[in-house]
Protein backbone atom coordinates (compact mmCIF):
# COMPACT_ATOMS: atom_id res chain seq x y z
CA UNK A 1 0.00 0.00 0.00
CA UNK A 2 2.47 2.16 0.45
CA UNK A 3 4.20 2.19 -2.50
CA UNK A 4 0.90 2.33 -4.32
CA UNK A 5 0.46 5.34 -2.80
CA UNK A 6 3.82 6.75 -3.04
CA UNK A 7 3.61 6.08 -7.20
CA UNK A 8 0.31 7.79 -7.24
CA UNK A 9 1.40 10.69 -5.69
CA UNK A 10 4.03 11.29 -8.06
CA UNK A 11 1.79 10.56 -10.40
CA UNK A 12 -0.84 12.98 -9.09
CA UNK A 13 1.84 15.61 -8.87
CA UNK A 14 2.48 15.33 -12.87
CA UNK A 15 -0.87 15.31 -13.92
CA UNK A 16 -1.31 18.73 -11.67
CA UNK A 17 1.76 20.30 -13.12
CA UNK A 18 0.47 19.59 -16.81
CA UNK A 19 -3.10 20.93 -15.72
CA UNK A 20 -1.52 23.73 -14.33
CA UNK A 21 0.18 24.68 -17.59
CA UNK A 22 -3.31 23.92 -19.54
CA UNK A 23 -4.95 26.04 -17.38
CA UNK A 24 -2.70 29.20 -17.55
CA UNK A 25 -2.25 28.95 -21.20
CA UNK A 26 -5.53 28.55 -22.04
CA UNK A 27 -6.82 31.59 -20.32
CA UNK A 28 -3.49 33.41 -20.74
CA UNK A 29 -4.43 32.95 -24.50
CA UNK A 30 -8.10 33.92 -24.49
CA UNK A 31 -8.41 37.53 -26.32
CA UNK A 32 -9.38 39.86 -23.82
CA UNK A 33 -9.66 40.29 -19.70
CA UNK A 34 -11.26 42.10 -17.30
CA UNK A 35 -8.74 45.30 -17.47
CA UNK A 36 -9.23 45.64 -21.70
CA UNK A 37 -12.94 44.57 -21.28
CA UNK A 38 -13.58 47.74 -18.74
CA UNK A 39 -14.69 50.54 -21.18
CA UNK A 40 -14.22 53.10 -17.87
CA UNK A 41 -11.05 53.11 -17.68
CA UNK A 42 -8.55 55.06 -19.98
CA UNK A 43 -5.76 54.23 -21.99
CA UNK A 44 -3.68 55.26 -19.52
CA UNK A 45 -5.14 53.50 -16.43
CA UNK A 46 -5.66 50.50 -18.25
CA UNK A 47 -1.69 49.92 -18.99
CA UNK A 48 -1.20 50.87 -15.37
CA UNK A 49 -3.31 48.03 -13.86
CA UNK A 50 -1.70 46.15 -16.38
CA UNK A 51 1.67 46.78 -14.93
CA UNK A 52 0.54 46.11 -11.43
CA UNK A 53 -1.03 43.10 -12.27
CA UNK A 54 1.83 41.26 -13.66
CA UNK A 55 0.15 41.20 -16.76
CA UNK A 56 2.38 43.04 -19.32
CA UNK A 57 4.78 40.20 -18.38
CA UNK A 58 6.09 37.30 -20.87
CA UNK A 59 4.18 34.50 -20.43
CA UNK A 60 6.79 31.90 -18.27
CA UNK A 61 7.44 34.27 -15.91
CA UNK A 62 3.82 34.83 -15.24
CA UNK A 63 2.84 31.24 -15.12
CA UNK A 64 5.73 30.95 -12.79
CA UNK A 65 4.55 33.12 -10.50
CA UNK A 66 1.04 32.09 -10.70
CA UNK A 67 2.23 28.74 -9.75
CA UNK A 68 4.69 29.96 -6.77
CA UNK A 69 1.70 31.79 -5.53
CA UNK A 70 -0.49 28.66 -5.89
CA UNK A 71 1.84 26.49 -3.69
CA UNK A 72 1.30 28.72 -1.08
CA UNK A 73 -1.97 28.74 -1.07
CA UNK A 74 -2.69 31.88 -2.85
CA UNK A 75 -4.37 31.42 -5.88
CA UNK A 76 -4.23 35.20 -7.06
CA UNK A 77 -6.89 38.46 -6.67
CA UNK A 78 -10.10 38.74 -8.03
CA UNK A 79 -10.23 42.03 -10.18
CA UNK A 80 -13.94 41.89 -10.67
CA UNK A 81 -14.69 40.76 -6.39
CA UNK A 82 -11.73 42.83 -5.26
CA UNK A 83 -10.87 39.95 -2.96
CA UNK A 84 -8.45 37.37 -2.61
CA UNK A 85 -9.56 34.23 -4.71
CA UNK A 86 -9.27 32.04 -1.78
CA UNK A 87 -11.51 34.58 0.38
CA UNK A 88 -14.24 34.23 -2.23
CA UNK A 89 -14.07 30.48 -2.10
CA UNK A 90 -14.77 30.07 1.27
CA UNK A 91 -17.65 32.60 1.43
CA UNK A 92 -19.14 30.70 -1.81
CA UNK A 93 -18.18 26.87 -1.50
CA UNK A 94 -19.72 25.91 1.64
CA UNK A 95 -23.56 27.10 0.06
CA UNK A 96 -22.88 25.20 -2.96
CA UNK A 97 -21.32 22.17 -0.66
CA UNK A 98 -24.54 22.47 0.98
CA UNK A 99 -26.65 22.09 -1.90
CA UNK A 100 -24.82 19.26 -3.29
CA UNK A 101 -24.39 17.25 0.00
CA UNK A 102 -28.31 16.90 0.37
CA UNK A 103 -28.86 16.33 -3.45
CA UNK A 104 -26.02 13.75 -3.59
CA UNK A 105 -27.80 11.97 -0.57
CA UNK A 106 -30.84 11.76 -1.41
CA UNK A 107 -29.82 10.87 -5.18
CA UNK A 108 -27.74 8.07 -3.79
CA UNK A 109 -30.34 6.79 -1.50
CA UNK A 110 -33.21 6.59 -3.60
CA UNK A 111 -31.15 5.37 -6.41
CA UNK A 112 -29.96 2.39 -4.46
CA UNK A 113 -33.59 1.48 -3.17
CA UNK A 114 -35.34 2.12 -6.53
CA UNK A 115 -32.59 -0.05 -8.19
CA UNK A 116 -32.73 -2.96 -5.70
CA UNK A 117 -36.36 -3.01 -5.76
CA UNK A 118 -36.67 -2.54 -9.88
CA UNK A 119 -33.64 -5.20 -10.11
CA UNK A 120 -35.81 -7.56 -7.91
CA UNK A 121 -38.77 -7.34 -9.74
CA UNK A 122 -37.62 -7.28 -13.22
CA UNK A 123 -40.06 -6.94 -16.34
CA UNK A 124 -42.71 -6.51 -13.72
CA UNK A 125 -45.38 -2.70 -13.75
CA UNK A 126 -42.76 -1.10 -11.45
CA UNK A 127 -39.84 -2.06 -13.33
CA UNK A 128 -41.43 -0.56 -16.30
CA UNK A 129 -42.62 2.81 -14.73
CA UNK A 130 -38.89 3.06 -13.24
CA UNK A 131 -37.13 2.75 -16.90
CA UNK A 132 -39.66 5.44 -18.10
CA UNK A 133 -38.57 7.87 -15.26
CA UNK A 134 -35.06 6.86 -15.63
CA UNK A 135 -35.29 7.63 -19.68
CA UNK A 136 -37.57 10.74 -18.91
CA UNK A 137 -34.93 12.29 -15.91
CA UNK A 138 -32.06 11.83 -18.19
CA UNK A 139 -33.94 13.62 -21.22
CA UNK A 140 -35.21 16.39 -19.73
CA UNK A 141 -33.16 19.58 -19.84
CA UNK A 142 -32.59 21.20 -16.33
CA UNK A 143 -33.37 24.54 -16.46
CA UNK A 144 -36.70 23.05 -18.21
CA UNK A 145 -37.81 21.02 -14.71
CA UNK A 146 -35.95 24.02 -12.94
CA UNK A 147 -38.40 26.46 -14.29
CA UNK A 148 -41.63 24.13 -14.43
CA UNK A 149 -41.10 23.49 -10.42
CA UNK A 150 -41.24 27.41 -10.00
CA UNK A 151 -44.02 28.19 -11.99
CA UNK A 152 -46.00 25.21 -10.31
CA UNK A 153 -45.05 25.04 -6.75
CA UNK A 154 -43.62 28.68 -6.13
CA UNK A 155 -46.00 30.86 -8.47
CA UNK A 156 -49.11 29.13 -8.46
CA UNK A 157 -49.29 27.30 -5.35
CA UNK A 158 -47.13 29.20 -3.17
CA UNK A 159 -45.74 26.46 -1.36
CA UNK A 160 -42.16 27.43 -1.50
CA UNK A 161 -40.17 30.34 -2.53
CA UNK A 162 -38.44 30.62 -6.01
CA UNK A 163 -35.06 31.25 -5.19
CA UNK A 164 -32.18 32.97 -3.18
CA UNK A 165 -31.06 31.23 0.08
CA UNK A 166 -32.92 33.29 2.57
CA UNK A 167 -36.01 35.49 2.71
CA UNK A 168 -34.71 39.61 1.45
CA UNK A 169 -34.18 41.54 4.48
CA UNK A 170 -34.38 38.29 7.13
CA UNK A 171 -32.34 38.80 10.37
CA UNK A 172 -32.87 35.76 11.45
CA UNK A 173 -30.43 33.65 13.47
CA UNK A 174 -30.08 30.25 14.88
CA UNK A 175 -32.59 27.64 14.23
CA UNK A 176 -34.84 29.70 12.42
CA UNK A 177 -32.30 30.48 9.99
CA UNK A 178 -31.68 27.27 9.24
CA UNK A 179 -35.28 26.50 8.29
CA UNK A 180 -35.18 29.38 6.22
CA UNK A 181 -32.16 27.88 4.28
CA UNK A 182 -34.05 24.08 4.07
CA UNK A 183 -36.95 26.02 2.85
CA UNK A 184 -35.47 27.67 0.33
CA UNK A 185 -33.08 24.79 -0.56
CA UNK A 186 -36.07 22.35 -1.17
CA UNK A 187 -36.67 23.46 -4.64
CA UNK A 188 -33.02 23.16 -6.13
CA UNK A 189 -32.45 19.88 -4.35
CA UNK A 190 -35.42 18.44 -5.54
CA UNK A 191 -34.27 19.21 -9.43
CA UNK A 192 -30.65 18.14 -8.87
CA UNK A 193 -32.24 14.77 -7.33
CA UNK A 194 -34.62 14.49 -10.34
CA UNK A 195 -31.56 14.95 -12.75
CA UNK A 196 -29.07 12.60 -10.84
CA UNK A 197 -31.53 9.40 -9.59
CA UNK A 198 -32.60 8.29 -13.23
CA UNK A 199 -28.76 7.59 -14.33
CA UNK A 200 -27.46 5.95 -11.36
CA UNK A 201 -30.88 4.13 -10.83
CA UNK A 202 -30.46 2.43 -14.28
CA UNK A 203 -26.83 2.18 -12.99
CA UNK A 204 -27.63 0.09 -9.65
CA UNK A 205 -29.95 -1.92 -11.68
CA UNK A 206 -27.92 -3.30 -14.48
CA UNK A 207 -25.06 -3.84 -11.62
CA UNK A 208 -28.57 -5.83 -9.11
CA UNK A 209 -29.06 -7.93 -12.58
CA UNK A 210 -25.84 -9.36 -12.91
CA UNK A 211 -25.03 -10.16 -9.46
CA UNK A 212 -28.63 -11.90 -9.02
CA UNK A 213 -27.78 -13.82 -11.41
CA UNK A 214 -24.86 -15.34 -9.88
CA UNK A 215 -24.33 -18.88 -8.26
CA UNK A 216 -23.53 -17.50 -4.80
CA UNK A 217 -26.96 -16.27 -4.87
CA UNK A 218 -28.85 -19.23 -6.21
CA UNK A 219 -26.66 -21.21 -3.51
CA UNK A 220 -27.60 -19.01 -0.64
CA UNK A 221 -31.40 -19.04 -1.67
CA UNK A 222 -30.84 -22.76 -1.58
CA UNK A 223 -29.52 -22.75 1.96
CA UNK A 224 -33.11 -20.87 2.83
CA UNK A 225 -31.50 -17.46 3.57
CA UNK A 226 -34.18 -15.25 3.68
CA UNK A 227 -34.93 -13.59 0.66
CA UNK A 228 -34.15 -9.85 2.50
CA UNK A 229 -30.80 -10.89 3.67
CA UNK A 230 -30.17 -12.25 -0.10
CA UNK A 231 -31.07 -9.48 -1.67
CA UNK A 232 -29.73 -6.53 0.32
CA UNK A 233 -26.72 -8.70 2.10
CA UNK A 234 -25.42 -10.80 -0.39
CA UNK A 235 -26.58 -8.91 -3.46
CA UNK A 236 -26.36 -5.44 -2.83
CA UNK A 237 -23.07 -5.58 -1.52
CA UNK A 238 -21.35 -7.07 -3.97
CA UNK A 239 -23.15 -4.54 -6.61
CA UNK A 240 -22.38 -1.55 -4.64
CA UNK A 241 -18.53 -2.59 -5.81
CA UNK A 242 -18.50 -1.08 -9.21
CA UNK A 243 -19.96 1.91 -8.01
CA UNK A 244 -17.35 2.99 -5.57
CA UNK A 245 -15.25 4.03 -8.20
CA UNK A 246 -18.33 6.94 -8.59
CA UNK A 247 -17.47 8.16 -5.48
CA UNK A 248 -14.15 10.15 -6.25
CA UNK A 249 -15.99 12.03 -9.02
CA UNK A 250 -18.56 13.10 -6.71
CA UNK A 251 -16.00 15.22 -4.61
CA UNK A 252 -15.21 18.43 -7.32
CA UNK A 253 -18.96 17.84 -7.75
CA UNK A 254 -19.64 18.83 -3.96
CA UNK A 255 -17.57 22.12 -4.05
CA UNK A 256 -17.87 23.01 -7.82
CA UNK A 257 -21.24 23.58 -7.57
CA UNK A 258 -24.01 23.15 -10.48
CA UNK A 259 -23.57 26.12 -12.54
CA UNK A 260 -27.46 25.99 -14.14
CA UNK A 261 -29.32 25.02 -11.28
CA UNK A 262 -27.75 28.08 -9.26
CA UNK A 263 -28.49 30.41 -11.66
CA UNK A 264 -32.09 29.18 -12.36
CA UNK A 265 -32.63 29.80 -8.37
CA UNK A 266 -30.50 32.84 -7.57
CA UNK A 267 -28.43 30.38 -5.29
CA UNK A 268 -25.23 32.20 -3.87
CA UNK A 269 -22.63 29.18 -4.55
CA UNK A 270 -19.63 28.94 -6.28
CA UNK A 271 -21.17 27.96 -9.17
CA UNK A 272 -23.13 30.73 -10.26
CA UNK A 273 -19.50 32.95 -8.63
CA UNK A 274 -18.10 31.41 -11.79
CA UNK A 275 -20.65 32.27 -14.24
CA UNK A 276 -20.35 35.84 -13.07
CA UNK A 277 -16.36 35.73 -13.55
CA UNK A 278 -16.63 33.96 -16.81
CA UNK A 279 -18.91 36.80 -18.03
CA UNK A 280 -16.30 39.68 -16.86
CA UNK A 281 -13.36 37.54 -17.89
CA UNK A 282 -11.82 37.42 -14.31
CA UNK A 283 -9.03 35.02 -14.95
CA UNK A 284 -7.57 35.60 -11.53
CA UNK A 285 -10.71 33.57 -9.80
CA UNK A 286 -11.44 31.30 -13.31
CA UNK A 287 -7.93 29.84 -13.08
CA UNK A 288 -7.94 29.44 -9.22
CA UNK A 289 -11.48 27.82 -9.32
CA UNK A 290 -10.51 25.06 -12.00
CA UNK A 291 -7.21 24.55 -10.42
CA UNK A 292 -9.08 23.56 -7.46
CA UNK A 293 -11.44 21.22 -9.46
CA UNK A 294 -8.43 19.96 -10.89
CA UNK A 295 -7.11 18.99 -7.58
CA UNK A 296 -10.25 17.69 -6.18
CA UNK A 297 -10.36 15.13 -9.35
CA UNK A 298 -7.46 14.18 -8.75
CA UNK A 299 -8.00 13.51 -4.74
CA UNK A 300 -11.04 11.80 -5.53
CA UNK A 301 -9.67 9.36 -7.94
CA UNK A 302 -7.48 7.88 -5.79
CA UNK A 303 -9.93 7.77 -2.68
CA UNK A 304 -12.15 6.07 -5.18
CA UNK A 305 -8.69 3.30 -6.20
CA UNK A 306 -8.27 3.07 -2.22
CA UNK A 307 -11.76 2.38 -1.34
CA UNK A 308 -12.46 0.06 -4.15
CA UNK A 309 -9.10 -2.13 -2.71
CA UNK A 310 -10.40 -1.53 0.74
CA UNK A 311 -13.51 -3.32 -0.02
CA UNK A 312 -12.57 -5.60 -2.15
CA UNK A 313 -9.66 -7.87 -0.95
CA UNK A 314 -9.31 -9.30 -4.46
CA UNK A 315 -8.13 -6.50 -6.35
CA UNK A 316 -4.26 -5.60 -6.15
CA UNK A 317 -3.04 -2.51 -6.06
Amino acid sequence: MGTYLLRRSIYMILILLAASILIFVLYALTPGDFISNNMKLTAERKAELREIYGFNKPLVERYLTWVKNALQGNFGYSLAQQKPVLTLFNQYIWNSFLLAATSTFFTWLLAVIIGVISAYKQYSWFDTLVMIFVFAAMSIPSFFIGLFLIKVLAVDLKWLPPGGMVTTGSNATGWAYAKEVIHHMTLPVVVMVLLGVGSLTRYFRSNMLEVIRQDYIRTARAKGVKEKKVLFQHALRNAMLPAITLVGFELPGLFGGSLIIEKIFNWPGIGQLYMQSFTVRDYPLLMGFTMFIAILTVIGTLISDVLYHAADPRVRL
